[in-house]
């Protein structure tokens, strides 16, 4: 990717071919068709994701210092990419209706195997992760999303402060993250392994709208065993134009 020229006009070019590249690949599911029906079809397409890993928007280097260029590569080529593999598997084995989107799935994840479990986890919260980060990011919210973070937690300052001691304190591998629950206000959690919010096994639940890997192989190649580094390092590569949207089609 080259220097960070005409950041804005690129911006809006990802932001047009990843919706333009969820809609083909909801094509024939009926999840387009039932959206098309109605104005906000197009943003609750937003929520979907496929069962196949889906191409970076950005070079395996776009994101450093914050994440280095290896550290991506070996995350996405062998980390997520396993978690994809495993998972059309396990979809194989199970029979699973692929014409529904994955969220499905995890909705009723304790109908599955272990194997369903962890790597429809692993897959979709690694297809979150990828989308919400940004060679662009960095600064703070605006709009309904900054209201709605001030609404909750009080301030910006205090959200990010439970996120990072939810990101810091988690025990082992798994992920920090931030959901509009069911009363539709935002709430801070984590969940261990590839589990996430959307899981019926859940303790902590919600539709996420920003999630952060904690696991070592997330960040220990550049930043070791310092795990309060990493999570700083985030907060400059946020696209908070990503979790905005995907706010809005969480509070439809």
């Amino acid at each position: 990717m080259k220097p960070l020229e005409s950041a804005i006009s690129r911006r809006k070019f990802l932001s047009n071919s990843s919706k333009a590249g969820l809609a083909v690949g909801l094509v024939g599911s009926g999840i387009l068709t039932a959206c098309s029906n109605s104005a906000s079809g197009a943003d609750k397409a937003i929520l979907a994701t496929s069962f196949t890993q889906t191409p970076l928007a950005y070079d395996y280097s776009a994101l450093a210092p914050n994440i280095d260029a290896m550290t991506m590569e070996i995350h996405y080529t062998k980390h997520a990419a396993g978690y994809a593999k495993n998972l059309g598997a396990a979809i194989e084995e199970e029979s699973v209706d692929t014409n529904k989107p994955l969220e499905d799935v995890l909705a009723n994840i304790s109908k599955y195997s272990t194997k369903m479990r962890n790597n429809g986890g692993g897959h979709y919260n690694h297809e979150l992760f990828w989308k919400i980060m940004s060679p662009e990011g960095g600064g703070m919210p605006q709009g309904d999303l900054a209201e709605a973070i001030n609404s909750s937690f009080g301030s910006f300052d205090a959200f990010s402060e439970e996120f990072n001691n939810a990101a810091k304190t988690r025990f082992g591998s798994g992920w920090a993250w931030l959901v509009v629950g069911a009363d539709k206000k935002l709430a801070v959690g984590s969940t261990a392994n590839q589990d996430n919010p959307l899981m019926d096994i859940s303790e902590f639940k919600g539709t996420p709208l920003l999630g952060l890997d904690v696991w070592e192989h997330a960040y220990y190649l550049n930043y070791q065993n310092r795990r309060p580094d990493y999570v700083s390092a985030f907060w400059d590569i946020i696209d908070w134009n990503m979790v905005s949207d995907r706010f809005a089609a969480a509070s439809m």
